[in-house]
């Protein structure tokens, strides 16, 4: 109990831990990613609005014939090149940006004819290579995107499209090195904290492992105490019993004297649960002998009472745990399905193998209410009718011995309602 406590505090601080370290490590490469890719579009627009008007200019130049037309070209040829580009004012520049900025534009018509206009920034891609990347990405019919080590950025007009290649392999060798650094921090610290959280649980448990203490030695010392008052108050009924037979009285105080001795002992097997090994000696056992032997006793009694009893176990299961009480769950379920099954009833009782791991399932008729939580069920002295539970003479804590044998072997129990007026208790345990 106390190493499952201390699992599920470690697990809920390395959650949260971990989720702070996602957000952290995906929100900062988020917005690195969206900040690097709007200063690239921003130099990629100004480079494409200035190679527009290059590619324009050098067009009219065929054509000018006038002396004005002629000053102009004058003018334009003496301002172009980087000095009329202006990169270190452009987004993402710099007083070096000039100096480092690569990239190259083609222009394509209507036609589909493609000329390259400007390979002056970039000496690793010849011309053949820019008109493959711009089929490419003409047909991805995308204003902008990467390809490649480039950030591209298309301009249609109706004359055509020019696209504009802008290579920013240092951007993106940046942002997949802030990721793997991120990552690995992230991974780094999350083993650090892992490390504190084990070391300082233990101290963050001690109080509850404390108080758990004090309370299996107070139930402990509360059963041997109580045994002698019972066991004195049981002898001396049977002895009045014996001189004043039928006596509704003493029959009465032999009931409750009966009751309060198997509730002691459940409470007693119950906090012993608790207990890091409450199995010391586990074996494996025939679990289809051991479910025989106990469902018989209650096969007679259901039949007795007038209700119907069916049970299908499967042969040769094996199971690894403790016999003593995986019988007793059985044998609590069973108990619990004939006390609360009304006349005429159907009780049914089916252990088989489901892959890896067995099965167990206790069904029976009853007239539970809707609004009844069924998870509450396991609750110790919990009690739907407590009319009908001091009738039947059960303890309130038959389930909730039932869950703690069931989750000492590592399995689970709930409670499910299959029908109208029908509930199944179905146990899962693995097998070995």
């Amino acid at each position: 109990m106390l190493k499952k406590m201390q699992r599920r505090f470690i697990m809920a601080a390395m959650a949260a831990f971990a989720t702070v370290m996602i957000v952290l490590v995906v929100g900062i490469n988020i917005v690195n990613y969206y900040r690097t890719t709007a200063t690239q579009d921003g130099l990629a627009a100004s480079l494409l609005e200035y190679e527009k008007r290059a590619y324009e200019h050098r067009t009219r130049k065929k054509f000018s014939l006038d002396a004005k037309s002629k000053e102009n070209d004058k003018r334009f040829s003496e301002n172009q090149g980087p000095d009329f580009l202006q990169i270190s004012k452009m987004p993402g520049g710099g007083p070096e940006a000039r100096f480092t900025t690569r990239f190259f534009a083609v222009y394509c018509d209507n036609s589909g004819e493609m000329e390259v206009i400007s390979r002056d920034y970039i000496y690793s891609i010849d011309e053949e290579t820019a008109k493959a990347y711009t089929e490419a990405v003409l047909r991805k019919e995308k204003e902008k995107g990467y390809y490649g080590d480039y950030r591209y950025q298309v301009k249609i007009d109706d004359a055509g499209s020019t696209v504009l290649f802008l290579n920013v392999t240092s951007a993106l060798q940046f942002m997949k090195s802030l990721l793997l650094i991120s990552l690995g921090i992230g991974f780094a610290s999350l083993l650090v904290v892992l490390a504190l959280v084990v070391f300082f649980s233990r101290y963050a448990v001690r109080p509850y492992l404390k108080n758990m203490e004090r309370q299996k030695r107070f139930i402990t010392d509360a059963g041997h105490e109580l045994k002698t008052p019972i066991t004195s108050i049981a002898t001396s009924a049977d002895i009045a019993a014996m001189e004043y037979e039928g006596d509704e009285w003493i029959a009465n105080i032999q009931k409750q004297t009966a009751r309060l001795t198997r509730l002691v002992g459940e409470l007693v097997a119950l906090s012993r649960m608790d207990e890091e090994i409450p199995f010391p000696e586990k074996s494996t056992f025939s679990l289809s002998d051991a479910a025989w032997e106990t469902a018989e006793p209650f096969a007679v009694r259901a039949k007795a009472e007038g209700k119907t009893y069916c049970q299908n176990i499967e042969e040769n299961l094996s199971f690894y745990g403790d016999r003593n009480s995986i019988q007793q769950l059985i044998s609590i379920l069973l108990d619990n399905a004939v006390k609360y099954t009304a006349a005429a009833g159907e009780i049914r009782l089916h252990i088989y193998r489901r892959r890896r791991r067995v099965c167990i399932e206790v069904a029976n008729m009853c007239d539970l209410p809707c609004t009844v939580e069924l998870e509450r069920l396991f609750d110790r002295f919990y009690r739907v009718d407590e009319a009908r539970s001091a009738s039947t003479g059960g303890t309130g804590i038959g389930l909730a011995m039932a869950q703690a044998i069931v989750e000492t072997h590592g399995g689970k129990i709930k409670a499910e309602r299959t029908g109208e007026k029908l509930i199944c208790f179905r146990v899962l345990m693995d097998s070995r």
